[in-house]
């Protein structure tokens, strides 16, 4: 779902895990630096300063992708500042700083629920991104909405791999 003002974008998704529980889902995202083993499309994500999991980490993120002419490839790349960690509610929230693909004043958080399966016990979990951005220069709002739901999708496929590969 996204919302479009004038000068303000907003967005949310989310992506449904089955089995495994907040609790089980909550190290994967804690660790602030660790989105390249989440997300097989970056290729790093390493800290720039800071503390790890303290408020003011700085992380760096790159990938590469084709550009406009499938021949050439592109370094996408940004800084990402930690704004709010609160393992108990299980979310966090980062910023983007400088980077080369158009973000500006993003702020996004992440947050690990309870779900509720079919019968209203308590069954699995979801993962949920929203932001509030300026408009990003290259994009559309439902163009961003899809591109971070379809990391989300792969975050929480790659959890969810790696949580029923642990306990198998």
């Amino acid at each position: 779902m996204a919302e479009e003002t004038r000068s303000r974008w907003e967005g949310k998704a989310s992506a449904e895990l089955k089995g495994p529980t907040p609790d089980q889902v909550w190290p994967f995202l804690e660790d602030f630096c660790n989105l390249h083993k989440l997300l097989p499309l970056v290729d790093t994500c390493h800290r720039v300063e800071g503390i790890p999991a303290q408020l003011g980490l700085v992380r760096y993120c790159n990938s590469t992708t084709f550009g406009n002419d499938s021949d050439l490839l592109k370094l996408k790349w940004a800084n990402e500042r930690l704004l709010m960690m609160d393992p108990s509610e299980k979310c966090f929230s980062y910023e983007v700083l400088d980077n080369n693909d158009g973000f500006k004043n993003y702020v996004a958080t992440i947050r690990v629920m309870p779900m509720k399966d079919g019968d209203g016990k308590m069954g699995g979990c979801m993962i949920e991104s929203s932001f509030v951005s300026d408009p990003v220069e290259g994009w559309g709002l439902q163009e961003l909405c899809s591109y971070i739901d379809f990391f989300l999708q792969s975050m929480a496929k790659k959890i969810e791999s790696a949580i029923q590969e642990a306990s198998g």
